[in-house]
C-alpha cells in the first residue's frame, strides 16, 4: 500500500460527528465551550494534483472569472496541540496580509522562507525559497524546482514564517530537505500537499507527514474559526494532516461560505432537538 492513502470526500458540517451538536465556543469564558468532535475530515484533491489554471470552475458561467484575492474573507484561525498553540492566521486587521506580485516577492525573500501563493476560489499554493529566483514545491504529485514566477502562476503571494509556531531548523538543512526530495513523485510522497511538504522542510515535523501521528483515542488537536472577536467554532481532529486539509478547504471556500455552512448545520440541529421535545 506504501504511501497510498485513500481520499474521503469532504463532510458538510450538518453531517459531521459531534460530541455536542451547538460546537459553539464563548470568547472571554475560562472554560472551552462545548464543541464539534471531528475525526477525519478530508478535502478534494488541491492544486497539487490539478493545475487550477487548467480546470475549469464549474460554479460560475463561463464568461464570468473568479473574483481578485480579497483578505477581508480570510478566516482567521488557531490551531492547538493540547494547550500548546502551534499556527495562528489572525484577521487582516491585526496580521500583515498583505500579498505582492511574483515579481516584488522576489525582492523580499530569502532562502529558506516558505511562501504562499493565494487566489480567490483555489487552494492556497506553498512552497520554499531556496535562492537564485526558485523555489522546490510540490504539484500535481511531484516535488519540483522551479522559477518563483512559474510556480506562483500568477498568482500574487506573501512569506509565511510565522504562521507555524514550531522552531525552523537550521537553514542549510531547510534547504537540504527542500532539494533532496526534488524529483519525488506518486508513491514516493509522504506529503498530501504543498502545505504540508513546506512546512515539513523548514519545521522537519513528522506530524506533516502522510500517517505521522497514529489516529486512535481523544482528539488532541483544536481548530479554532474566529469569525470575529467574540464568535468562534471550535473543531477538533486526531492529527495535524487532517487539521490542515480541514483548514485548506476553509481557504479555498472562503470565509463567507464557512458560516453559511456552519450556520446551515446549526439550524438542522436546532430542528432535531425540537423535534425531540415535542
Amino acid at each position: 500500500m506504501g504511501n497510498q492513502m485513500e481520499k474521503l470526500t469532504h463532510l458538510t458540517y450538518d453531517e459531521v460527528p459531534t460530541s455536542d451538536p451547538n460546537g459553539l465556543d464563548p470568547a472571554g469564558g475560562d472554560e472551552l465551550g462545548p464543541r464539534i468532535g471531528v475525526s477525519y475530515i478530508f478535502s478534494a484533491d488541491d492544486d497539487d494534483h490539478e493545475d487550477p489554471l487548467d480546470v475549469p470552475n464549474t460554479s460560475r458561467p463561463p464568461s464570468q472569472e473568479d473574483p481578485p484575492f480579497n483578505p477581508h474573507n480570510e478566516l482567521a484561525c488557531s490551531v492547538h496541540y493540547r494547550d500548546e498553540c502551534v499556527y495562528q492566521r489572525n484577521t487582516p486587521e491585526t496580521n500583515n496580509t498583505t500579498t505582492h506580485s511574483p515579481e516584488s516577492l522576489l525582492n523580499k525573500c530569502r532562502p529558506g522562507d516558505l511562501l504562499e501563493f493565494v487566489s480567490a476560489g483555489q487552494y492556497p499554493h506553498w512552497a520554499v525559497y531556496v535562492g537564485d529566483f526558485r523555489v522546490v514545491h510540490l504539484h500535481r504529485a511531484e516535488v519540483k524546482d522551479s522559477f518563483l514566477t512559474d510556480a506562483s502562476q500568477g498568482r500574487p503571494g506573501r512569506i509565511v514564517n510565522d504562521l507555524y509556531r514550531y522552531r525552523a531548523l537550521p537553514l542549510e538543512v531547510v534547504l537540504r530537505n527542500a532539494r533532496d526530495h526534488v524529483g519525488a513523485r506518486d508513491r514516493e510522497l509522504c506529503w498530501r500537499n504543498a502545505e504540508c511538504f513546506a512546512a515539513w522542510c523548514r519545521y522537519g515535523k513528522r506530524e506533516f507527514k502522510m500517517g505521522g501521528e497514529i489516529r486512535i483515542g481523544k482528539q488532541p488537536y483544536r481548530l479554532t474559526l474566529m469569525f470575529s472577536p467574540k464568535d468562534r467554532h471550535v473543531l477538533e481532529f486526531q492529527s495535524l494532516e487532517d487539521v490542515i486539509m480541514e483548514k485548506r478547504r476553509n481557504d479555498q471556500i472562503g470565509k463567507e461560505a464557512v458560516v453559511q455552512e456552519l450556520a446551515g448545520h446549526l439550524n438542522a440541529t436546532n430542528e432535531i432537538k425540537d423535534d425531540r421535545f415535542d
